[in-house]
């Protein structure tokens, strides 16, 4: 988009999917990350987990943002929901099989290595 609002839009996208990732990682993403750096085996599905995110999004020939990472985590819930998935009861037990929370997850260990916006 040309103009004089493309420079605003992009940004306001930015700031969008930034509160997104980071509400996302406040609900799930601290308990998450911390109990998979405590468990291998847990990591070793987080990895899993973010090499098909990085699959999905085609990582290996456009670089993952933001912007991209926070859609791709709005469509995993949003399915999630649409077939009947709902968030789990606080404090989760990271051992449950939950495909949604650990593809989530995986969404917050790729955003912990995207260049910090500051």
């Amino acid at each position: 988009m040309n103009g004089l609002f493309s420079g605003a839009a992009a940004r306001a996208a930015l700031r969008s999917a930034q509160a997104c990732l980071a509400e996302l990682h406040d609900t799930v993403g601290i308990a998450g990350l911390h109990a998979a750096d405590a468990n291998p085996g847990l990591m070793a599905l987080v990895d899993q987990h973010s090499a098909g995110v990085r699959d999905s999004l085609s990582a290996d020939v456009r670089p993952l943002t933001a912007v991209v990472l926070a859609a791709y985590a709005e469509g995993v819930r949003d399915a999630a929901f649409t077939h009947g998935w709902h968030p789990p009861e606080e404090p989760f037990n990271w051992a449950e099989d939950d495909w949604v929370m650990r593809r989530l997850l995986a969404v917050c260990a790729l955003a912990r290595t995207l260049p910090d916006p500051g």
